[in-house]
This record gives C-alpha cells, sequence and structure tokens, in this order.
C-alpha cells in the first residue's frame, strides 16, 4: 500500500507520527477524570408543591391533575411521575437523554407559571428544581460523643464541621443526618391554659407582639445623627418565659404560668447510630462533575485537622465510603490491563522465538492505548471502568493487525528477497486484508456508542474507546510496523535455532501438514460438516433458553444496604425498636467494619418515622471468608423473623444504581385506587407463591390511621368560633406551630409552640382544647367531630395514569428476566383487563437494554456484511465469512451455560464484539484465497493453500487476543464478577471458533465458489 511505501521509505517520517500520537495521548491521560462510571446525568426535573393542610386526594386533584395537564405537551418525555401526599405534591419529569437538561427546565418552568392560576390560591407556588441524580453522598460522617447530647453534636457539626467541608474541592454540599437543630420549646400546658382563661392563640398573638426587631430609623442633629435601634428580640429561655401573656385585675399571667419555656430540639422525629451507638451523620456530596476518588481522598486529608476542632469527648469517624471499592475495582482493572500486556508479548515471544521480532508487534500496544487518550479527552470521557474495560480488551486486538504483517514479512524474507523487497511485497498483499479487518471491528464498536438509555449512555465511552484503539492499530501496521520490519528482520533460516525452536517449527510444520490433510477430507465431505456445524447452532439455540438473564451481575462491593419498614401509623419508637434488633443480628458480625442506621432520615424533604435504614460495611473481600452475597443470603431469614416489621438487607446495585432501588420495580395502572388495590392485593399474593421474590412491597397504601375532624359550621357560629381559630389551634397544639424566631450567637433558631406528646397520646385530648368564641371560652368537642379513619399515604401516577408500584428482591438463583416474565403471566391471566402494567427503575433498563442489544446484534451483522461486501465487491464472499459468527456464538453460550453465568450487558456486548473478532480469521482466508485464485489456481486448491498459509498468523492473532482478555474471565480482584461474563464470552467465543472457522469457511468457501468468478489481470499483448 501507499502509506506503507512511504513509511519504508521515510523511516524517521513513520517513527515521528508513532511518537506524536502517544505524546498527545500520555499529555490527554494526565487530564482525564477519574470516576467510577462515565458521566450520567439524565435529564430530570421535579415539581414540588406545598398546599397546607391538604389530604392526598385533595393535592391530587386540586395541584397533580392541574399540572400533569400541562405538562402533557412537553417534547421528549421519557416518564412523567407523580406523587400526591398529606401538604403536597413532587412531580417527576424524566426527558430523553437528548434533551438539554437546562431547557427542559425552562420549558417546564413556562408550563408552571401558565397553570399558577388554576391552583388554589393557598397553596404555595411550585418549586421547579433539576434533579442531580449524581447527588448522593459518596462519603458519611459519623460524629459521636460520650458525653456530650446530640444537641451539642449537631450543633457542632453544623456551625464548624460543615463549613469545613463544603471549603474543600469538589464538594457540593454536606448533609447532616439526624441533626437536632436548636429550638425555642414552648410546651404548652392546656390545663394551665384553661384555669387563666386563655387559648394557644392568645399565646401566640403574644410572641408575635413582645419578640420583634423593628427598625426605629434615626436621630438627626445639626452635626451629628445616631441610628436607633430598639431591642426588642428575646434571646433565651429566661426573657420568653417573662413574657407577659394577659394582664389582669389580680396581676399579669407570664408565658412560664402557661407553658414550660426552654431550648430544645427542633425535630426529633429522626434517630441516627454508628455502631450502635448515637451519632450524627454527615453526609459529603460531591460536585456533578467532581471526582468521586479526588473528593473523598480530600476528606480523609481533612479528618486530622477536623478532630482538632472537636471538644473533648467527640471523635469523628468514617461511616462509610463509597471511594474505597471504586480506588480497588479501577487498581484492579488497571493491574488487569498491565497481565493482559504481559501475557500478550508472552504469547507473541513463543510464536516467533525472538526478542527483536517481538518488539515490533508490541509497539503497537502503547501507541494505540495511549493513543486512544487523545480521543477520550476530546469527546469529554473520563477514566472510568468501562473505558480501562475497554483497553484492556483492546491489548489483544491491537497487536493482531501488526502481527499479521510480521509474519507475511518473515515469509517473503524465506523466499531469499530483501527485507525491503519483502516488506513491501508483503505489506501490498496482506494491506487489504488488514484495512478490512480493521473496519469490520470498528463496525462492531462504533453501533455501541448509539445504544439507547442508561445503558446506551455508559457504555458509549467503551464502544468508542475500543474502536479508537482498533483504528490506530491499523494505522501502526500500516506505517510503524513495516518501517520496523524493513530495518530489524532477518530470515530464520539458515540462523542456528535451539533444540526448542526446531522442535516448535517442527510442530508447526506437522500440524500444517495434519490441517491441510484435515482440510481436503472435510471438502470431500461438505454435507457432513455443515450438518454438524446447523446442529451445534440448534444446541445452541436451546442453551440460549436456559440462560438466566439479568441486568448487570452483583459485584461484591464489601458493603450492604438494608431497609426497615414499620406499618402506616407506627411511631418514631416503634420504628426504632425494630431497628435495634436489626443492630442486634448485624453488630455481631465477624466481616461488620461499620453499621450506621437512621430512622425517619429523608434526603431533600422530611423522613417518614415508619422508614429506616442501614449502611453494613464489611471487610475487604480478601480478608473475609464469605462473600457479600453469602452473608446478605445468610442474614435474611434472620431480618424476616423480627416481628412487626418489614427488615431485609440488599446487596448494593452495580453500574452506578441507587442503594434504595430494587431489581424489579413493577408497575400497575388503573382507572381507580380501589381497582387498583384490589389489583395489588392478587399480584402480591399470586408473586409470593412463585417463590422468585423476596422483600415484597407496594407503595399503594391505603390504611394510614387518619383522624378526621368535622367541624359543626352551624354550631360554630353560633358561639362566634371561627374556622381560622379552629386550625391554628390546632396546628399550634398539635403539629408545632413556628411563631418566630431567636437569635444564639451567628445563628438564627425557631421558636416553636406546642403541646408535649403525653399530652396528645390519645384522640381524646382533641376535645378537651379550648378555643375563644363569642361569650368565653369554648372546648373543640362542642364544635367539632372526631372520626378514627384509614387514609392512603400517598398516591401515585405513572405518566399521568393513577398507578401503584410493586418493588421486590430477587431470591438466590433467580434472574431478573424469569421474575418479569412470571410477573407478566399474572397480569395477562389473573387481573381485569383495566388494569395495565408497565416497567421502571432496573427492570425498565433491563427489558430496554435485551432490546437494544438484540437489535444491535443484527445490526453489527448487517452492516459488517454491507462493509465487506463493498470492500469485496462480492455479497458472496461477506456471507462466507459471517458463517463463522453463530460458531464463536455457539461457543460462548455453552461456556455460559456450564460455568453458571447469565446473559447481562456485559455478556450480550461480549457476544457482539465476537461479530468482529471472528471475522477477522475469515478475512485472512478468504482475501489470500481469492488472491491465490486471482492468479489460476482452482478454487478449492486456492483456499486449501490460503487456510495453510494463514493458519499461523490465525493462531498467533487468536491466542493474543484470547490471553488478552483472559484475565477478565478469571474475574478477580474488585468487581470481576461483573466484568467476568464479558471475558467468557469473548475467550470462550474465540477459542471454539478459531478451530471450527479453520474448516467452515474453506468448506463454504468451496461451495460458494461457482457463485464467484476469480479476477485476472489481463495481460498486455505481447507480454
Amino acid at each position: 500500500m501507499k502509506l506503507s511505501e512511504i513509511s519504508v521509505q521515510r523511516p524517521v517520517f513513520a517513527t515521528v507520527m508513532s511518537l506524536a500520537i502517544v505524546l498527545l495521548g500520555v499529555i490527554a491521560y494526565t487530564r482525564l477524570p477519574v470516576r467510577e462510571y462515565p458521566d450520567i446525568d439524565p435529564p430530570i426535573v421535579s415539581v414540588s408543591t406545598y398546599y397546607r393542610g391538604a389530604s392526598p386526594s385533595v393535592v391530587e386533584t386540586e395541584i397533580t391533575d392541574v399540572l400533569e395537564e400541562t405538562f402533557s405537551t412537553l417534547e421528549d418525555v421519557k416518564s412523567l411521575t407523580s406523587s400526591s401526599r398529606e401538604q403536597g405534591s413532587t412531580i417527576t419529569i424524566e426527558f430523553e437523554l437528548s434533551r438539554d437538561v437546562d431547557e427542559a427546565a425552562n420549558d417546564v418552568r413556562d408550563r408552571v407559571s401558565r397553570a399558577r392560576g388554576s391552583l388554589p390560591p393557598e397553596a404555595e407556588d411550585p418549586v421547579v428544581e433539576k434533579v442531580d441524580t449524581n447527588a448522593q453522598p459518596i462519603v458519611w460522617l459519623a460524629l459521636q460523643s460520650d458525653v456530650h447530647g446530640t444537641l451539642e453534636m449537631s450543633d457542632l457539626a453544623d456551625r464548624v464541621l460543615k463549613d469545613r467541608l463544603q471549603r474543600l474541592p469538589g464538594v457540593g454540599s454536606v448533609f447532616i443526618g439526624g441533626e437536632r437543630r436548636y429550638a425555642m420549646r414552648v410546651w404548652l400546658d392546656p390545663q394551665r391554659l384553661a384555669a387563666r382563661g386563655l387559648t394557644a392563640g392568645d399565646v401566640s398573638a403574644a410572641l408575635a407582639r413582645e419578640n420583634a426587631e423593628i427598625p426605629a430609623g434615626r436621630v438627626e442633629g445639626e452635626q451629628r445623627e445616631f441610628a436607633v435601634r430598639t431591642r426588642g428580640e428575646l434571646v433565651s429561655a429566661e426573657e420568653f418565659g417573662a413574657v407577659v401573656v394577659a394582664a389582669r385585675e389580680g396581676g399579669v399571667v407570664r408565658l412560664r404560668d402557661v407553658a414550660d419555656v426552654a431550648v430544645g430540639a427542633e425535630d426529633e422525629r429522626t434517630v441516627t447510630r454508628y455502631n450502635g451507638l448515637p451519632s450524627i451523620g454527615m453526609g459529603v456530596v460531591k460536585q456533578g462533575k467532581a471526582s468521586t476518588l479526588e473528593v473523598a481522598a480530600a476528606v480523609r486529608d481533612a479528618l486530622p485537622a477536623l478532630r482538632e476542632e472537636l471538644p473533648p469527648g467527640m471523635r469523628l469517624e468514617v461511616a462509610f465510603d463509597s471511594s474505597l471499592f471504586i480506588s480497588e475495582s479501577i487498581h484492579e482493572v488497571r493491574d488487569t490491563l498491565l497481565i493482559a500486556v504481559a501475557l500478550v508479548i508472552l504469547v507473541i515471544l513463543v510464536f516467533l522465538k525472538s526478542l527483536r521480532a517481538t518488539l515490533i508487534p508490541v509497539l503497537a500496544i502503547p501507541v494505540s492505548i495511549v493513543g486512544a487518550a487523545t480521543v477520550a479527552l476530546a469527546l469529554g470521557f473520563t477514566i472510568n471502568i468501562l473505558t480501562l474495560l475497554a483497553l484492556v480488551l483492546a491489548i489483544g486486538l491491537v497487536v493482531d493487525d501488526a502481527i499479521v504483517v510480521l509474519e507475511n514479512v518473515y515469509r517473503h524474507l524465506e523466499m531469499g528477497k530483501s527485507r525491503r523487497r519483502a516488506t513491501l511485497d508483503a505489506t501490498k498483499e496482506i494491506g487489504f486484508a488488514i484495512v478490512s479487518t480493521t473496519i469490520s471491528l470498528v463496525a462492531v464498536f462504533i453501533p455501541l456508542s448509539f445504544l439507547s438509555g442508561t445503558v446506551g449512555t455508559l457504555f458509549r465511552e467503551f464502544g468508542i474507546s475500543v474502536a479508537v484503539a482498533v483504528l490506530l492499530s491499523g494505522f501502526v501496521a500500516l506505517t510503524l510496523t513495516p518501517m520496523l520490519c524493513s530495518r530489524m528482520l532477518t530470515p530464520l533460516s539458515g540462523k542456528r535455532q535451539s533444540w526448542a525452536e526446531r522442535s516448535f517449527e517442527a510442530f508447526f510444520a506437522g500440524l500444517n501438514r495434519v490441517y491441510a490433510a484435515t482440510l481436503r477430507w472435510c471438502l470431500g465431505h461438505r454435507a457432513l460438516v455443515l450438518l454438524s456445524a446447523a446442529a451445534m447452532i440448534a444446541a445452541a439455540a436451546w442453551v440460549y433458553r436456559l440462560l438466566p438473564r439479568e441486568l448487570v451481575p452483583v459485584e461484591d462491593r464489601s458493603a450492604a444496604f438494608g431497609i426497615v419498614i414499620a406499618p402506616e401509623g407506627s411511631t418514631l419508637d416503634y420504628t426504632d425498636a425494630a431497628m435495634r434488633q436489626v443492630e442486634a443480628a448485624l453488630l455481631p458480625l465477624p466481616e461488620r467494619r461499620g453499621l450506621f442506621s437512621a430512622v425517619g432520615l429523608g434526603f431533600g424533604g422530611p423522613g417518614r418515622v415508619t422508614d429506616g435504614f442501614v449502611f453494613l460495611n464489611l471487610a475487604r473481600a480478601d480478608e473475609r471468608d464469605r462473600t457479600q452475597q453469602e452473608i446478605v443470603q445468610g442474614l435474611f431469614p434472620q431480618l424476616m423473623g423480627i416481628p412487626g416489621v418489614l427488615a431485609f438487607v440488599i446487596n448494593p446495585p452495580s453500574l452506578g444504581g441507587s442503594f434504595n432501588s430494587n431489581p424489579v420495580e413493577y408497575v400497575l395502572k388503573g382507572d381507580s385506587y380501589e381497582q387498583l388495590g384490589q389489583a395489588v392485593q392478587v399480584m402480591m399474593a399470586k408473586a409470593q407463591q412463585l417463590g422468585y421474590l423476596v422483600n415484597l412491597d407496594s407503595d399503594l397504601r391505603l390504611n394510614k390511621p387518619q383522624l378526621d375532624i368535622v367541624i359543626d359550621r352551624e354550631r360554630a357560629g353560633q358561639l362566634g368560633v371561627s374556622v381560622a381559630e379552629i386550625g391554628s389551634t390546632l396546628e399550634s397544639l398539635l403539629g408545632g406551630r413556628v411563631v418566630g424566631n431567636y437569635k444564639s450567637g451567628s445563628k438564627q433558631y425557631d421558636v416553636i409552640l406546642q403541646m408535649r406528646p403525653s399530652a396528645r397520646a390519645t384522640p381524646d385530648a382533641i376535645g378537651s382544647l379550648l378555643v375563644r368564641g363569642a361569650a368565653g371560652l369554648v372546648p373543640l368537642a362542642n364544635v367539632v367531630s372526631v372520626r378514627e379513619t384509614v387514609a392512603p399515604k400517598e398516591l401515585n401516577h405513572y405518566n399521568r395514569v393513577r398507578a401503584a408500584t410493586i418493588s421486590a428482591s430477587l431470591a438466590p438463583g433467580v434472574d431478573l428476566g424469569t421474575a418479569l416474565d412470571a410477573l407478566d403471566r399474572i397480569v395477562r391471566d389473573d387481573l381485569p383487563a383495566g388494569v395495565t402494567r408497565e416497567l421502571k427503575g432496573q427492570s425498565r433498563e433491563y427489558r430496554e437494554s435485551s432490546g437494544s442489544l438484540n437489535f444491535l446484534f443484527g445490526l453489527a451483522v448487517v452492516f459488517i456484511f454491507l462493509v465487506l461486501a463493498a470492500q469485496f465487491e462480492s455479497f458472496v464472499h461477506p456471507l462466507t465469512i459471517l458463517l463463522s459468527v453463530p460458531l464463536a456464538v455457539v461457543g460462548a453460550l455453552l461456556s455460559l451455560f456450564f460455568l453458571k453465568q447469565g446473559l447481562n450487558i456485559y455478556s450480550q456486548i461480549g457476544l457482539i464484539m465476537l461479530i468482529g473478532l471472528v471475522t477477522k480469521n475469515a478475512i485472512l482466508i478468504v482475501e489470500y484465497g481469492n488472491q491465490r485464485r486471482d492468479g489460476g489456481e482452482s478454487a478449492r486448491e486456492a483456499i486449501v493453500q490460503a487456510a495453510a498459509i494463514r493458519l499461523r498468523p490465525i493462531l498467533m492473532t487468536s491466542f493474543s487476543t484470547i490471553f488478552g482478555i483472559l484475565p477478565i474471565a478469571l474475574g478477580l480482584g474488585a468487581g470481576g464478577e461483573s466484568r467476568r461474563p464479558l471475558g467468557v464470552t469473548v475467550v470462550s467465543g474465540m477459542l471454539f471458533s478459531t478451530f471450527l472457522t479453520l474448516v467452515l469457511v474453506p468448506v463454504v468457501y468451496d461451495l460458494l465458489s461457482r457463485f464467484t468468478r476469480a479476477h485476472v489481470e489481463p495481460q498486455e499483448p505481447g507480454a
């Protein structure tokens, strides 16, 4: 080829081109950020509306339905989910990945502004926010003390530690879990109020009058002026207690006469502990584009200085650090990369028996691998597990083209040619095959970048990274490799060889003879060969149906996530008692390294006292005898035995999933919640009988205990009691009403009016409360009736239809595909026709990715066929080449079956990779067979000779690819379980197809030769 000729003629030019690629790659590599997975920021926008005092049904009809209607005209909406809860609505809009999140948020704001006039005037303005799916704490710190209370620890965390942490580079925010924020608590006593003829409204009005600081202006003289400040705010419990609520003839009534005033906690509806002891959790959230490893390292480096800020008796420890597994996993892939390089070099050295010759193809590795970093930086990629995995896979591929060129140059040297002439002739002969194989591989990997959904976004960097490395390797094989061959190679014949070298050569000579004889026999029995291949393909199709199907394998991340769900209406103490039983089961574990637990903790909003969670940190995988999966499985019966709650521990999801997501998220949709409630009961009962699912739960709960207060408006009007007075009294005494604020130091805290919990422990307490009427105080029992009932906890919609989500974990040994298929059958056979289903979360990603990957597999085959047809100027030869693909799939599926691996996105991508890998070998045979046939040989003789001559380079390239990917197939180290199916698929497929392709391709070539013609160049007259 012309490019090879130029490189041979101008060796410095060829060298400089490769050095420039390496130099740019090194610079780019140092500037690439490091993450666990590619940067994914799906365009999600949330709309939150607060409507004080409204029930879920009122919120649904007056807010949620109105807003969903106006959102129906938005473009590129992937899903629309809403939740109508007591006093508020939350709508989440997920857009297609191609949509810009800022533009989407602006469109949502426009729709909200149009709909504002249709919302209730009492409702607050809807808040539109972009949702950062990565805004989860990457590090949890636990602040504990044996001598300080949670109030003091919370105050220190808020005033000192939070500010210090937020100054660290890459830190976006700090979430304080279990915080006990200071507040001035005014605990009203209804009996003392009644004895003095006062109401909660009187106290609230008095505090508003007496605790106020109003700018008073200034005093201006001729020469001087003074700013006037009225010090009207109260700053201590004693000052608040001295506030005059009412003046009577017998004296004044002060606040301390009707209430207990003390500094306390603003909210006591959360509990957090670390290793069983009370603690304050501090969750560090990184900025969107920041590196998890760098931010976590900055936090750990800052710990000594932060501990110096603590008073004696307090301690600060790392309760959870997600960067540890990420760091181990990335280091493991990097080690795998080095091992793959070493194995590939060893394979080449064994075949070539010369360090000098081995150096030539090995130089393609740094040029191709390091050079790919330049494109990665230009496209905004990162160094992550998937891009590193792509480079590991590329190790065995990038040397293939150089090996083929090198082996062909050796063959021409053995003909007695000079190094220069042998190189030029060899590259001219093999150049077309190099271009064909390179384009074929790129044709496989590039479509990976067009996968849809989150999985497609994740693997875009993977596919492009491999494609770029392969393209660079083809460039090296046509430039640097010929130049080095023309300068460094010497013929092997005539050299003194060792006994091992002579034996190796004799082995290959014998192998060639045996292979040629076998091939001639197979060509004489073509029907038998084709029937055998068809039988193997049929067996593979049968095995395919038996393979378990999942999204991604579960990784041993040395951590587990636990969930505790108490019945609706349970108190904080009830849920916390169950949480202590969970802790009692987890704390004695010998593998435990830390246990962070929380009840009532909410992220980005109020939590629920019926919910709790735990983070269980485990020792490194190499420091324990049991795997994480075995530990979780062993805890299941113990935790499920805790009475009165649903408690379980799950494995954290792989591939960047959320901790609290379940593998199964099955959405039922219907016209009414009554219909959905019945459908959910049937669905969960049938699903429980399957034995496939554990921890079954539904978000449709219609049994939340509720007290309905019905106002007798006529009676209230007669007594002069207003509805507003009744509502404000109940809010103040039962819910806790903020009636002002006070300052302590540089911070400002709330003043909260409320009854003590002991005074509002039963529904009967409501009737004895007093409100002011026209003729004096009136007990609420005279104007309201209290009815105990049940109400929905929340009312959910999915894509504007009333919906209920059933979530569950998978039982050991059950794959996600089997579980979802079984649930589909229940919907089809046992639920009424009006109930439909959809998937979300991991379940939706599994179905979408499976369909996309199956489509991509077919698309890759068609695309390669078209590419090869254009290159060979024939529709027959591509068919011959692609018949090697089914044989590779046979080997891959059989290996997955016997090694108990499943079909997931890793193994499916491995199957797609095989299309390009196995066609390389077939291209070498077919292309050289065509050359010999063009030279005048018969089709059968040409293909026999071509296959025999190409046997050695095919074995060299195949084994270099196999050994390069072998470390991935072994699945060792952090995160190796998830990558293992990909390695097993490629290694077994290559190993199986390499030997069968050497037989099947020549047979098919010979069979279809009648449909092709040799291209014999016409000779000039007189030649």
